[in-house]
Parts: structure tokens; sequence; C-alpha cells
């Protein structure tokens, strides 16, 4: 038995039968070959790994704007610590991992440079509206391999376009690998959110909410552990905590809002980015001959104002702020 024979043959005996299985996938919207030593699902997360729009997430905002002390998460630490927390959870309920990770690793894809300030700006400036959970969709399916786009399995898109609750307004994933991953995204922004806000002394462990200390643990890894167990314990057809983790679990998230996503000091600059990115976006739309030649060919069936957030979003945080001093900011004489 070769390599993928064996992963099929593993998926349909050991997998849950709730889980998703290679060999039933939708399949992909332009048909291909299938690859001779991996299933769909890890061809898809060898892609995702592989494209630009996941390398440049190390350079993209999670919470503290391009943080320079070594150890803040980026976009891209972010999205690693999600796809363990999704892989945990997926494990413990024989879940397909394979799905899961591609899932997670391609989640956050099409976040903009500044994190949610940047999918502020955008979607208040842009008529068309912008969504980082839809623009990774389309940053790996239209934008990715100069325009080709990575072809991924209906499931995996499935799982990036609907991990984001979106106020309550977006469905849950069909599989209960997006499921998984949908919850380990919440689940991993807290936590390590907490250790960030600590590190920049915004906050101290000692502030957190005694009654939520008192339910999910002391420190990142009780709490970690105690809401993957109640999700095994407490989940079906659809994942779930017990209401009693879920509750402290969204106390957390409130006392987050409270004290660090809305704190001066943690988001003093963010208004700053948002005006950059705002500004950007106007001159780029009035002077379209103006974006790379990439984007000026997606122009041919594209709106203008999608095409023209496809770029601002697909910057970093340095990049953004490199092209908006090249275009706004005097430079000094310097010839002597």
């Amino acid at each position: 038995m070769d390599s993928k024979e064996y992963q099929l043959s593993f998926e349909d005996e050991y997998l849950s039968p709730l889980a998703a299985r290679s060999a039933r996938s939708r399949g992909r919207a332009r048909p291909e070959t299938p690859c001779p030593l991996r299933t769909d699902y890890q061809r898809d997360r060898d892609r995702i790994l592989h494209c630009n729009a996941f390398r440049r997430l190390k350079h993209k905002t999670q919470v503290f704007l391009a943080p320079r002390g070594d150890h803040y998460r980026t976009r891209l630490t972010h999205t690693l610590e999600v796809s363990q927390i999704a892989r945990t959870i997926a494990r413990t309920l024989r879940l397909n991992e394979d799905l899961t990770e591609a899932i997670a690793l391609g989640h956050d894809l099409g976040h903009t440079p500044f994190g949610h300030a940047g999918e502020r700006a955008l979607n208040r400036a842009c008529p068309l509206g912008f969504s980082h959970h839809l623009q990774s969709v389309r940053a790996a399916q239209r934008l990715e391999r100069d325009g080709k786009g990575l072809n991924l399995t209906w499931e995996v898109q499935n799982g990036i376009a609907c991990h984001s609750r979106g106020g309550g307004k977006i469905p849950l994933p069909k599989t209960l690998e997006g499921q998984a991953v949908r919850l380990a995204d919440k689940i991993a922004y807290v936590n390590h959110d907490i250790e960030d806000a600590v590190r920049a002394e915004v906050i101290s462990e000692t502030d957190l909410p005694w009654e939520t200390v008192y339910v999910l643990g002391r420190g990142k890894s009780a709490r970690l552990t105690t809401v993957i167990r109640s999700i095994m314990e407490n989940s079906g057809e659809t994942l779930r905590m017990a209401p009693e983790i879920q509750a402290a679990q969204n106390q957390l998230e409130q006392f987050l809002y409270e004290n660090v996503y809305t704190s001066p000091v943690a988001k003093g600059q963010e208004a700053k980015a948002e005006a950059m990115l705002e500004r950007l976006y106007e001159y780029y739309c009035r002077n379209l001959e103006k974006l790379p030649d990439f984007y000026q060919e997606l122009l041919a069936n594209t709106p203008p104002e999608r095409a023209v957030c496809d770029y601002i979003a697909g910057m970093t945080d340095q990049y953004a702020v490199e092209v908006y001093e090249e275009l706004f900011i005097p430079r000094f004489w310097t010839k002597s």
C-alpha cells in the first residue's frame, strides 16, 4: 500500500463518521490530475503554506502595530497557533487533521496590514465593502499564482470563508473541521493577546476577572486544556463548549475588548493607520494607472474598487508605510 492509499484507508477506518473524508470532497472548481502521494486536503495545505500571501503574514499586525519586540505575535504566528489548537481539537474528536490544518493556515491570507484597523478602513472606504474572511478566499483563489489561484477544494474554501462570526452574520462552516478552526481562532487570539498585553504592560495577569480564572484556570496552558476538553466532551454534530465554559470564554474576550483592544496605550496609533490606508485607497481609485501591472490587468474583469482593495490588502505593514511615504511625504534635497 502506497502513502496515499494508506492515508485514504486511515481516514475510512479511523476517523469519526462525522469527519470529512478526502475521497468524498466536493472537489475543485477546475479538475486536476490527482497527486500520487497526497490527498486533496494535504495538497491544499501545502499550496497554502508555500504561497506568497502566507509568507507576507509575518509582517502584518496581530494586535500591536508593527511591534519592535521579538516576541509579540504577528498575523503569521497567530495563524500557526490557530493551526495547533485546531489540530488538537480535530485529533481529540477524530476529525480530518489535514483539512483542519489547511483551513487554519489559510484563514487569514487576505488580512489587511495593521490588523482589524486596516480591515475597518477598507470596509469604510470601499462602496463594495471589505471583509478579511472573504478576501482570504479571494487571495487564494483569484490572486495567487499570478492570477491563476490555488484552486483549493470546496471544503477548504468554505472553512476559510466562514471562520469568523462576523457579528453573528456568517454561518457555521459546513464541516466540523471548519468549525474547529472557527473555535480555535477565537481561543488562540484571546489567550495569546493576553500574553502580549501582559508583555506590553497594558494589563497584568492579576487583572483578569477572577471568575474566568476560577472556571478556565490560571495561565494559557490551563485555559487551553479546559476549553479543548470542554469541546471534546460537549460536541456532536456541532462543535461547542459547555455553557459555563463558553460564558467564561466570552467574558474573557469582553475583558480584552474593554482593556486591550480599545486601550489608548495599545491602540493609540490605529487612527493614523486607518487614515493612511483610506488615503491610499482614494489615491489609487483616482489613479488606476499607478497600480502595479498585475492589478491593472485585474481591471479587465474586476471593479476598480475591488482591484484597489486587492492591492492594499496584500501589503505588509512596512510596505504600506513605504508606499504612503513615497506618495505623500516630501523628500529633502540631498545633493550638495
